[in-house]
C-alpha cells in the first residue's frame, strides 16, 4: 500500500516497541511452522512439499490459481466475504491518527521482517542445514568450471582488447569533440562485446562441456544470468570513469579519482549483484528458502553499509568538489542550489541507500525493476526542471525591452514589468521545484499524486489552483492597464498636460487602484481555492470597527484628508501653509501631506493636525511692495520713481505680470523712514521672483534720481540752556596724535568731558 510504505522511514522508532513484542511470538528461528488445515488437523508431509513444489513453479501456481477460481464455492465463499472495514473520513486529527497508526504497523512489519529473514541463518546449524551446506558445496564444484571458463573467456578477450583500447586513447586525445564521442562509443561496443562473448562462451561450455550435452543445469543458468548482469553494470561504470584510460573517459575525474570509485563501485556491484542472483537462488535450491531469505537480507545489508562506509569517508571531498564547481557557474541560483547540494549530499545518498534496502527487503521480486525506474524517472524529472528554470531564465535574464514608440508614450511601463522578472523567476523555481519533489515522490511511490488528482478533491484542488493563478494574472494585468494609463495622461509629451489638480488626483487614484486590485485579487484567489471568504470579510469589518476606535487620529487623518481634496484645497507642486509650515507640496496622500520648505526640509505633516490650509497658488499671486525714502524726499517723485522701475520691470517679468501696478501711496510713517506701498499682481507661484526683479529695478531707480533709502540712525541730544542755546560740547581724544601718551585721568574728569576713540595713527 502506497500510503503505509511512505511512511515505513519514518516510522522506524515508533514501531521498535511493536517489533519486539512481535518477534517475541514468533517461532523460534530456524524451526519451521506447523501447517495445518482449516479443521486444525496437521497438513501431511507429502501433501506439504508437494504443495511447496506448486508453489515455486509460476506456471503451476497459476494453474491453482485459475482452478480455486473456478470452484463455486470458493467463489461464493469469496462473493460473501465481509469486506475490511475502511476507516472513514473524519476530522485531521482522525486521518493523522489513521496514517499514523498504519505507518507504525508497517514500520513493525518490516523490523520484524528483517529480523525473522535474518534469523532463518541459523537454520544451518540444524541436522537439514548440515545437508543442505553439503548440496551447496557438490553445487558450488559442480559450477566452479562453468565459472572458470566464462572469467578466464573474459579475461582473456580484455587482455587481448586492450592494444585496442590503448590506440583509441590515443586517437580520442588527438581528436576534437565528435571524434572523441566517436572514439568513446566504439571502446563502450568493444568492452560490451567482449562481456557478451564470455557470457556465450559460458553458456557454451556449460551445455556442451558440463554433464549431458545439450543439457544445463540450472545452478549453470544462475550464475551466467547473474554474471552478464554484474559485468553489463561494470561496462557502463567503465564507460563513465575509464580507470586505465584517460581520453575515453566521460566524467570529469582525476586518474585517482577515477580509479577509486571504480574499485568501490565495481566491488559493490559484484557483491550484490553475485550475492542476490546467484548465491540466494543456489541456497534456496540446495539448502532450504529460509536460509536463502536471510541470505539475501544479509547480503542487502551488507552492501548498505559498505555504501554507506564509503560515503561517508568521502563526505568532505566531494562536498568541496561540488561546491568548487558551483562557485565557477554564473548563476546566483546556480551557485546557491550546488552549494546546499554539496552540503547536503551524503545525506542524499544515504537516503538513497537506505531506501534501496528498504525496497529490496519488502519487495524483493520487483525490487531491480523498482529501483532502476524510479531512479530514472527521478533523474529525468530533476533535468526536466533544471531545463525549465535554465530555459525561463536565460528569456527573462536580459529584462524586457518594449519599442521605442511605446516607452515614449508610457516611459514606467517597461520598470514596472522589470520589476515582476525577480518576482517572476522566484515563482517559476517554486512552481519547478515542488513539481519536481512532487514527481521525485510519486516515482516512488511515497505520495500518489496522480491517484489524488483524479479523486473529486483532488480535482477541485488542482481547478482552483489554476482559478487562483489566473485571478492573480488577471489582477496584475488591470493594475498593469490603470498604471500605464495614469502615466500616459501623466506624460506632458503626449496628449494634454496634466494640470496640478490632475497630478494630485491620479496620483491618489494610483494608490487606491493598487489597493483594490490587491484585495479584489487576493479574496478572488481565496475563494476559487475554496476558502469561505465571507467570514474573512466579516473579520476585516470588525478590525476596521475596532480600528477606528483604537486609531481615531488615523480616522481623522483620513477624514480630514478626503474633505481637504473634495474642495482642491492642496494639489502637488502648491507652496502652502500647513500646520505652521511652509513648503513646496512634494508628496500627497489620503493621510497627510509631503512639503518641502525654503531650507530644503522634507516635512510629513498629518491632516489631523491641519487647522488651515493657506494657499500660495489659487488663481493669481501679488507681490506688496513697501519702499521706505527718507523724511526729507517728496513722495509724489517717490511714486513716479516706482512707476519708472515698474515699467522696466515689465520688460524682464512682463510674461508674469498680470494688470498694471497697483499705487497705493504713504502705507506708514515709520522711525526713520516713509513707508510707499505699491501691489503687483502676477501668475500663481511667481509673485516672489517678480518681487525680488522689482525690488532691483527700485534700487537702480532711485540712485538714478538720488533718493535716499534710509537706515536707522542715532541722534544724540545734550539739551538746552534756557536761552535755547545747547550747551558746549567737550571732546577729547583718548590718546595724544602727537605723543602717543595718554591723558591723566584726573585731567578728563576734572573736563567732564566726553572721551572719543580715535585710530591709531598710519605706520605710513
Amino acid at each position: 500500500m502506497r500510503s503505509r510504505f511512505a511512511a515505513l522511514s519514518a516510522s522506524l522508532i515508533l514501531a521498535a516497541l511493536g517489533a519486539t513484542m512481535a518477534i517475541a511470538q514468533a517461532p523460534p528461528p530456524g524451526a519451521p511452522a506447523p501447517s495445518r488445515t482449516a479443521e486444525g488437523a496437521p497438513i501431511p508431509a507429502d501433501a506439504a512439499a508437494a504443495l511447496v513444489r506448486v508453489l515455486e513453479d509460476p506456471e503451476a501456481r497459476d494453474a491453482l490459481i485459475a482452478l480455486l477460481r473456478q470452484d463455486p464455492d470458493l467463489a461464493g465463499a469469496a462473493a460473501t466475504a465481509p469486506e475490511a472495514a475502511q476507516p472513514e473520513a473524519g476530522s485531521l486529527a482522525q486521518r493523522v491518527g489513521v496514517y499514523t497508526k498504519e505507518a507504525a504497523e508497517t514500520a513493525s512489519e518490516f523490523v520484524v521482517q528483517v529480523v525473522r529473514s535474518l534469523s532463518g541463518l541459523s537454520g544451518l546449524m540444524s541436522d537439514a542445514g548440515g545437508a543442505g551446506l553439503q548440496r551447496l558445496g557438490e553445487a558450488l564444484l559442480r559450477l566452479a568450471m562453468v565459472a572458470g571458463a566464462t572469467i578466464g573467456a573474459l579475461f582473456l578477450l580484455r587482455w587481448s582488447a586492450r592494444p585496442f583500447y590503448r590506440s583509441l586513447d590515443r586517437r580520442a586525445a588527438r581528436s576534437g569533440l565528435v571524434g572523441r564521442a566517436i572514439t568513446i562509443v566504439v571502446a563502450l561496443l568493444v568492452d560490451a562485446a567482449t562481456v557478451l562473448l564470455a557470457w556465450g562462451g559460458g553458456y557454451a561450455f556449460a551445455l556442451l562441456a558440463v554433464g549431458d550435452v545439450g543439457q544445463m543445469r540450472l545452478q549453470s543458468a544462475y550464475f551466467l544470468n547473474a554474471f552478464l548482469f554484474v559485468e553489463a553494470i561494470k561496462v557502463g561504470l567503465r564507460l563513465l570513469l575509464a580507470p586505465r584510460h584517460a581520453h575515453l573517459r566521460v566524467l570529469p575525474f582525476s586518474d585517482l579519482s577515477a580509479n577509486y570509485w571504480h574499485f568501490w563501485a565495481a566491488r559493490l556491484v559484484g557483491f550484490a549483484g553475485y550475492g542476490i542472483l546467484f548465491f540466494v537462488p543456489l541456497v534456496n535450491t540446495t539448502v532450504s528458502v529460509f536460509v536463502g531469505r536471510g541470505l539475501r537480507v544479509l547480503v542487502v545489508l551488507t552492501a548498505a553499509l559498505m555504501a554507506v562506509v564509503v560515503i561517508l569517508q568521502n563526505k568532505s571531498s566531494v562536498a568541496r568538489s561540488i561546491k568548487e564547481y558551483g562557485a565557477g557557474l554564473s548563476g546566483l541560483s546556480a551557485r546557491r542550489g550546488f552549494y546546499v547540494l554539496g552540503s547536503l549530499w551524503h545525506i542524499l545518498a544515504i537516503l538513497y541507500v537506505a531506501a534501496l534496502f528498504v525496497i529490496a527487503v519488502s519487495r524483493p521480486g520487483r525490487a531491480l525493476e523498482f529501483m532502476l525506474g524510479a531512479t530514472v524517472q527521478s533523474l529525468l524529472i530533476v533535468a526536466a526542471g533544471m531545463v525549465v528554470i535554465a530555459v525561463i531564465s536565460r528569456a527573462v535574464t536580459g529584462g524586457m525591452r518594449l519599442p521605442e514608440d511605446i516607452r515614449a508614450r508610457l516611459p514606467l511601463l517597461e520598470v514596472q514589468l522589470n520589476r515582476f522578472v525577480p518576482t517572476i523567476l522566484k515563482v517559476v523555481r517554486t512552481t519547478v521545484l515542488v513539481a519536481v519533489v512532487l514527481g521525485i515522490l510519486q516515482a516512488w511511490e511515497l505520495v500518489d499524486v496522480a491517484g489524488w488528482m483524479e479523486t473529486d478533491s483532488g480535482a477541485r484542488f488542482i481547478a482552483g489552483l489554476f482559478g487562483a493563478i489566473l485571478t492573480i494574472l488577471v489582477a496584475l494585468g488591470i493594475w498593469l492597464v490603470v498604471s500605464s494609463w495614469i502615466d500616459y495622461r501623466l506624460n506632458p509629451s503626449f496628449g494634454t498636460v496634466p494640470t496640478a489638480r490632475e497630478r494630485t488626483l491620479l496620483a491618489l487614484f494610483r494608490n487606491a487602484a493598487l489597493i483594490t486590485v490587491v484585495v479584489a485579487g487576493l479574496m478572488m484567489a481565496l475563494s476559487e481555492l475554496g476558502v469561505n471568504i465571507g467570514p474573512l470579510l466579516a473579520g476585516a469589518g470588525v478590525v476596521g470597527l475596532a480600528i477606528g476606535f483604537g486609531a481615531q487620529k488615523l480616522v481623522q487623518d483620513i477624514i480630514t484628508g478626503v474633505f481637504i481634496q473634495f474642495e482642491n484645497a492642496i494639489n502637488e507642486g502648491d507652496v502652502v501653509t500647513v500646520g505652521g509650515i511652509t513648503g513646496t507640496v512634494e508628496r500627497l496622500t489620503i493621510r497627510s501631506v509631503g512639503l518641502r520648505s525654503v531650507d530644503g526640509i522634507y516635512h510629513i505633516v498629518p491632516f489631523s493636525s491641519v487647522d488651515a490650509v493657506s494657499n500660495f497658488m489659487r488663481g493669481f499671486s501679488y507681490h506688496v511692495a513697501d519702499i521706505g525714502v527718507a523724511y526729507r524726499e517728496d513722495v509724489k517723485e517717490v511714486k513716479r520713481l516706482m512707476e519708472v522701475a515698474f515699467e522696466r520691470l515689465k520688460e524682464e517679468q512682463g510674461v508674469n505680470l498680470i494688470g498694471p501696478m497697483e499705487m497705493f501711496g504713504v502705507q506708514e510713517l515709520g522711525d526713520s523712514a516713509v513707508i510707499v506701498r505699491s501691489r503687483l499682481k502676477t501668475l500663481p507661484g511667481k509673485q516672489w521672483a517678480v518681487g525680488r526683479a522689482y525690488n532691483e529695478r527700485v534700487k537702480e531707480v532711485f540712485d538714478e534720481g538720488g533718493v535716499e533709502i534710509p537706515y536707522p540712525h542715532l541722534t544724540l541730544y545734550m539739551g538746552e540752556d534756557k536761552a535755547g542755546n545747547a550747551p558746549p560740547l567737550r571732546i577729547r581724544r583718548d590718546r595724544d596724535p602727537a605723543t602717543g601718551s595718554a591723558p591723566r585721568p584726573d585731567a578728563d574728569a576734572a573736563a567732564g568731558g566726553v572721551t572719543l576713540a580715535s585710530a591709531a595713527p598710519d605706520p605710513a
